[in-house]
């Protein structure tokens, strides 16, 4: 077996000569030249990584001290609370975003890409092992965190929105019975404009959210002003003292305090969209200063007027400038909605590829930009879910309840799977490694313990979420395993397949045929039913096997590998990253740049079209089975996902008993 595969390019294919000593100058101004062109790049980056990364956690003050006074569980105002609520405040931003994502976290980039789905891919494991043992409990926890954050999706977008359009009851009472159908046109019209995609409009989103910064942080500081003495909240002690004064009440408050740091996982998530040295800037530099003046200015406002600790973040707000501040509000959560569903449009990519999810439609809207898609189904599930949720909760208060366990989960489960990763890929020794992450369960497993104990004031809503979707994921990934299984057991080897056409020589008509195959080593059933009703083949025959590898994009040189196996069959090896989307006919164009003699014009596509019978023997419940085989129904199929020209596809029915 031959291989037309060519080896990697070198980056550097002849060697450079040393600079001579009298052309230092010029090295020097070109060395100069080039960092000042990084700078603008950098600010640009910097302006984006603000617009999109920070949108959730930068809307938050809209709700988050709100909730711990005048809340579900509302806490009594008082100075030693007030205090108290604003130590916890400033020390799970600093500690929980500022030291755990943004000093560490964003250390664990998978070839530059963030994410749950990324860490997980980093973490060396034995896949003989893969299937039972400690092994499996890594990747449930993963597949579990990434279900979080489905639920985190739906959520956002309501409660955002809905927290900035309340303003308007702070500006007249009047004003009360419009807030949920305008929340609701809202959500409507958010998801609708996201089939065009966010590279049009997200230039804008930076530049909106600086505003939105500068503003809530200048309405912080004016408060300030008047109430410096509110700063001495940044001594640990008052932290301390608020739960022993205020015991289990405490405990339940802190549970509200948590929405201050919601959409932290973003910052590690959007990685790849800009980059650590961006991320840290805009928050380190704008974000975190801005959020804190904002935070301890609604403590200082609620201390002198506690009659508006029903809305503090409005009270800030002087009432000639509270409508435009609505309407400001508006857009930021917009914004803040718009990060997270673009979020969860991308992970469902991503566990589409790690085989997690059925193949579903995927629309790329920017030419331009790799991670600008639309995912139709996923956004109009998000879209009922998000109104439905408004109308049945029907205030921000409510949401909030069902807020907190899926972003205190999701970074409880970030820190445990950053822990194996320090000692299995990175090698740390366990006396450096377990303080470390320990720091960081301390403030998550506090803050999912708060969160747990408002369970049935709506936070079933999340964690029932998240168990749909961790059930959906598991069953795909076994159907797809039990399936592959089944269907080997009646395939043939390659090898053995070519050598018997090699000895019958049936007759070659002209032109190429590709027959899509899980198994590069086996021979398709497509393949098989062809040859065996059809009694011919066509002159050259491509098995192609798209595989699926755990790094967010394969190098362009790793991209193919050729099998040449005689009597003109082939075997095309793709691989492909899990934030990038298999496309056959640029697999054959590159095949064909590497020597492999292909024809659009004449080459026929053939597909499997697998129809499930559940009555067959299976370690998989019943249950399971049927939800499977419903799955593998409405999934995309392979010439949409796959990007095959419809007009050069034969499809073969097979029956396989699960």
């Amino acid at each position: 077996m031959s291989s037309l595969s060519s080896a990697p390019t070198e980056g550097h294919s002849v060697s450079e000569e040393s600079n001579p000593a009298g052309s230092r100058g010029e090295a020097g101004v070109s060395d100069s030249t080039e960092a000042r062109s990084r700078i603008p790049k950098t600010l640009a980056l910097t302006l984006g990584a603000l617009g999109v990364v920070y949108g959730d956690v930068g809307t938050s003050p809209l709700y988050a001290v709100k909730e711990c006074f005048h809340g579900m569980h509302a806490i009594a105002v008082s100075h030693q609370n007030v205090m108290g609520v604003l130590s916890l405040v400033f020390w799970s931003l600093t500690m929980v975003v500022t030291v755990k994502y943004v000093g560490f976290i964003l250390r664990a980039d998978n070839k530059g890409e963030g994410g749950i789905y990324a860490l997980l891919a980093l973490i060396p494991m034995d896949r003989k092992t893969l299937a039972h043992g400690f092994n499996t409990g890594i990747v449930l926890a993963g597949i579990f965190g990434a279900a979080l954050l489905y639920g985190d999706g739906v959520i956002t977008p309501a409660i955002s929105v809905l927290s900035a359009i309340e303003g308007l009851e702070v500006a007249t009472k009047a004003a009360a019975s419009a807030v949920i159908p305008l929340t609701c046109i809202v959500l409507f019209l958010l998801f609708t404009a996201q089939r065009f995609g966010t590279a049009g409009i997200g230039r804008f989103f930076g530049p909106i959210l600086l505003a939105w910064f500068v503003v809530i942080g200048a309405l912080g500081a004016n408060e300030l002003i008047r109430s410096p003495q509110i700063l001495m909240a940044v001594n640990p002690a008052y932290a301390v003292d608020f739960f022993a004064l205020n015991k289990m009440h405490g405990m339940i408050v802190l549970g509200s305090v948590v929405l201050c740091i919601t959409g932290g996982e973003a910052l590690y998530a959007d990685l790849g969209h800009f980059g650590s040295k961006a991320i840290r800037i805009s928050w380190l530099a704008i974000a975190f200063p801005a959020l804190l003046l904002n935070y301890f200015g609604q403590g200082a406002l609620i201390l002198e007027n506690p009659e508006l600790a029903s809305n503090p973040f409005y009270g800030l707000v002087p009432r000639a400038i509270l409508y435009p501040m609505v309407a400001l509000a508006t857009m930021a959560a917009v914004i803040a909605s718009q990060a997270m569903i673009s979020g969860v449009f991308s992970l469902t990519q991503q566990a589409v590829q790690l085989g997690f999810l059925p193949r579903v439609q995927i629309v790329h809207t920017s030419g331009e930009t790799r991670g600008q898609i639309y995912v139709p189904q996923v956004n109009w599930t998000l879209m009922l879910a998000c109104i439905g949720l408004v109308l049945v909760f029907g205030n921000s208060s409510r949401l909030a309840a069902a807020y907190g366990i899926a972003v205190t989960a999701t970074m409880g489960i970030t820190s445990i799977l950053y822990f194996f990763l320090l000692i299995r890929g990175w090698k740390w020794p366990l006396w450096k490694a377990v303080p470390l992450v320990a720091l960081f369960l301390a403030f998550d497993l506090a803050f999912f313990g708060a969160n747990l104990l408002k369970v049935l004031d709506g936070g079933w809503f999340t964690i029932a979420i998240a168990i749909c979707i961790t059930i959906v994921m598991i069953t795909w990934r076994d159907g797809r395993a039990a399936l592959a299984r089944r269907m080997l057991q009646t395939r043939m080897m390659i090898e053995p397949f070519v050598k018997d056409v090699a000895e019958r020589l049936p007759h070659r008509v002209p032109g190429t045929a590709v027959f899509l195959t899980v198994s590069a080593e086996v021979t398709p059933l497509a393949l098989l039913h062809f040859y065996k009703h059809a009694h011919v083949l066509h002159e050259q025959v491509i098995l192609l096997s798209i595989k699926s590898v755990d790094e967010p994009v394969v190098p362009a040189a790793e991209r193919l590998r050729i099998d040449e196996f005689g009597c003109g069959f082939y075997r095309l090896i793709a691989s492909y990253g899990f934030m990038e989307r298999p496309n056959v006919p640029v697999v054959l164009q590159l095949a064909s740049e590497k020597g492999l003699r292909t024809q659009p014009a004449s080459t026929t596509y053939f597909l499997g079209r697998e129809t499930l019978l559940t009555s067959g023997p299976s370690e998989m419940m019943h249950w399971r089975k049927n939800l499977f085989a419903a799955m593998s129904r409405n999934a995309q199929s392979a010439m949409g996902y796959f990007n095959i020209p419809v007009d050069r596809v034969v499809e073969l029915g097979i029956q396989v008993a699960l």
